[in-house]
């Protein structure tokens, strides 16, 4: 017997409410919130590996010294930074009584201490601060050595940081990367894996490794003011179900950006009137990416078809119920750089007539995807759909997660489909994709799954990526964007909405376009 999306939340509505009769044990003053993810640790400085949990716990924690503005552009959160006329110079000025939550305050030394962390533990964030280039001493030139970004960091007073680049277009990239580096206290480097501690809006009180459980408070000595929230708990809870009856029950408030559940789940659960769904833009990128190595896509007609085959507005408006907005470009549409370029507006008949163009004899593409996503594997069906109404013929496969990025690394794929979150929102991001680079037996250098190469495109793309006005840069990523939707490695679907479900008593729910989760420390709560 098949149940609906609808059928099921009317049961573990039951369920819930039964459940919240005994169940709710939080204070009253707690808020819960969810993520879907596990952690691994708590450290987001010298982790070996990226922990999608910790980063979420980043921005409660901690401070950095940039943050993405409005527009995606680069603003200083804790001080203020100018470039130095040199196109090499970075300094910083610290904002006066920032405070740690251990009640130091914070200066110069702190900035250059967590520097000198970082780059000793030598963690996954410490390798976006060195390029690997060539080792010239190797004589069969198969070996490779890492130089970095950074040629000096200097403290003139206790309120100055001063940050030298090697060459005028790491500037840029440096501020990039400054986004995602905790400030921390002097001598504080080990505590930060058990006990972490920073200067944000919330500190820590405990964690609970098995339960996947971390408990904070607010810091009322925060330097924008303390948050309305005096008790935080950040919980992991994976399971769609689970999530459901534990924000029906009470003993979760809020879930951001709740992936895991349907857009028929999040309708249901909007309709119900027991909680709140609230919808905001969204800044990441779905996307349909092409190996163009490999026939039939090594013909960029081909490409092009099926660009105007996929019915996108048909899929954001019947399977997600609008909670996602077409998208023509990488970059979100409210970046500094934004520009559409060419248009693939659903069109089968053009989509045929290319085709026949190309010389497409009608052998069989896999599309390859992750498992375990139900809406995905509802669109990738609508897309083969679509596509299947062109003569083009196409088989699903889903992979394992791992699996598919290794198959995609190393170019075992003529098709995929995936989500890019938070790099689109710099436009350095088409210099990752899509700039040319060598293919040593077929594996990747970078992030250029699609292995496109286009001499025009490397030199303007060059070109925009040292460019220090930004007025000019804006032109030039325009033209990139221009000569990239034409040649169409990669197709943009759709920008998925950012969703939050949340409980009646939460207010003030306002996340921005990036999807973090700044906007906590700004939540209200009545009981």
């Amino acid at each position: 017997m098949r149940f609906s999306g609808r059928t099921i939340f009317i049961a573990i509505l039951f369920i819930s409410l039964f459940i919240s009769i005994g169940c709710r044990d939080r204070k009253s003053d707690a808020v819960t919130i969810a993520l879907t993810e596990k952690f691994s640790g708590l450290d987001t400085l010298s982790n070996t590996s990226t922990d999608a949990a910790a980063d979420r716990l980043r921005t409660l924690l901690y401070n950095s010294l940039i943050k993405k503005g409005d527009k995606f552009d680069y603003v200083g959160e804790i001080g203020d930074y100018k470039v130095g006329d040199d196109n090499l110079t970075i300094t910083y000025t610290l904002r006066d009584n920032i405070k740690f939550h251990n009640g130091k305050v914070m200066t110069s030394a702190d900035v250059k201490y967590t520097f000198d962390a970082l780059f000793q533990a030598n963690g996954a964030k410490a390798g976006s601060f060195y390029d690997s280039v060539p080792d010239e001493t190797d004589p069969e030139k198969k070996k490779t050595k890492r130089v970095a970004h950074i040629s000096s960091l200097e403290t003139p007073d206790p309120k100055t940081v001063v940050f030298k680049v090697t060459r005028p277009e790491l500037v840029n990239q440096l501020l990039s990367n400054l986004v995602t580096i905790p400030i921390i206290p002097e001598g504080t480097i080990e505590q930060q894996k058990t006990a972490p501690v920073g200067s944000g809006p919330f500190k820590f009180v405990s964690f609970d490794q098995v339960n996947s459980l971390v408990k904070l408070e607010a810091f009322n000595d925060y330097w924008e003011g303390g948050p309305k929230i005096q008790k935080l708990n950040v919980k992991t809870v994976p399971d769609p179900s689970a999530l459901q009856s534990e924000l029906m029950a009470g003993t979760v408030d809020i879930s951001p950006n709740p992936t895991i559940l349907s857009p028929d789940a999040l309708k249901a659960i909007g309709d119900s009137g027991q909680l709140k769904v609230e919808r905001f833009p969204g800044s990441n990128i779905q996307y349909i990416g092409f190996n163009t190595q490999v026939s039939p896509f090594n013909n960029v007609k081909v490409r092009q078809a099926i660009a105007y085959a996929i019915d996108r507005d048909n899929i954001v408006q019947n399977l997600f119920n609008g909670q996602a907005k077409i998208a023509y470009s990488i970059l979100p549409e409210d970046s500094w750089a934004y520009s559409a370029g060419t248009k693939y507006n659903y069109d089968p008949a053009k989509a045929q007539q290319l085709l026949q163009e190309a010389g497409y004899k009608g052998e069989v593409v896999k599309f390859k995807y992750a498992s375990g996503n139900q809406a995905v594997n509802q669109y990738a069906q609508l897309i083969q759909n679509s596509l299947k109404k062109i003569g083009f013929n196409i088989e699903l496969e889903t992979l394992e997660t791992l699996s598919l990025t290794e198959s995609l690394k190393s170019g075992q794929f003529q098709m995929s489909t995936g989500i890019w979150i938070g790099g689109n929102q710099d436009p350095i991001f088409y210099r990752d994709l899509f700039a040319s680079t060598d293919f040593p037996e077929k594996k990747l250098n970078g992030r250029n799954r699609a292995r496109y190469s286009n001499p025009e495109f490397d030199k303007v793309i060059d070109e925009a990526v040292k460019t220090v006005d930004k007025a000019k840069a804006k032109e030039l990523y325009a033209k990139a964007q221009e000569i990239i939707s034409n040649d169409v490695p990669l197709l943009p679907l759709w920008y998925p909405t950012s969703m939050v479900i949340s409980t009646k008593r939460i207010g003030n729910v306002k996340i921005n376009p990036s999807g973090d989760w700044g906007f906590v420390k700004d939540l209200t709560v009545t009981n």
